[in-house]
């Protein structure tokens, strides 16, 4: 998988491993996860900008995030329908895996199935529900980001389906800040 992005490496700013919710079919205990995925990340090639998304709330153990910490790969925080809200994932002692990077999907609101989603937001042209809590997140951790220094690199995603339109829910997020000049809401 890596090979044909190595011409492209040094414009890549995160390689995101994103895991759907896993039923106890598929592992019994969060700690046969995490075992495996252990393994898998320390058979990765180091260098590269690695996440991983995680969609069981109550696998995030200390020793979820101290295995990906281990091997310098980020947590992808994320907003999704099984899912504690990204605020609270931050909260969560060792969330944050990897000094120099950081990243969040904000995808859908806690709660809400992906086809309400779609139905209530469609055509995605404005914000028709407002999600402070999720906006405060974002915002939280793009300060965050800003105040740990020029090494660290924040990665935002925003989907249309958690208010209605990404661009408005970003700017949002960001207010009025001049971000080194590439937005003012």
């Amino acid at each position: 998988m890596l090979k044909p992005c190595e011409a492209a490496r040094s414009s890549i700013g995160l390689l995101m491993f994103e895991f759907s919710r896993f039923w106890p079919t598929d592992y019994e205990h969060g700690r046969d996860f995490i075992a495996e995925l252990d393994r898998f990340l320390g058979q990765l090639p180091t260098g590269w900008p690695y996440g991983v998304e995680m969609r069981n709330r109550n696998w995030l153990k200390p020793e979820y995030f101290d295995c990906l910490a281990r091997h310098g790969v980020a947590h992808v925080f994320n907003s999704w329908q099984a899912m504690t809200p990204v605020g609270e994932q931050m909260a969560l002692p060792g969330s944050l895996t990897n000094p120099n990077l950081a990243a969040a999907r904000f995808l859908l609101k806690p709660g809400r199935k992906y086809e309400q989603a779609v139905k209530a937001f469609e055509p995605y042209d404005n914000i028709k529900e407002e999600n402070p809590e999720t906006r405060a997140a974002g915002r939280a951790l793009t300060e965050e980001g800003k105040a740990a220094g020029p090494k660290r690199r924040t990665f935002i995603y925003v989907n249309n389906r958690l208010e209605g339109n990404a661009l408005q829910t970003i700017a949002a997020m960001i207010g009025d800040v001049d971000w080194k000049g590439w937005a003012k809401a």
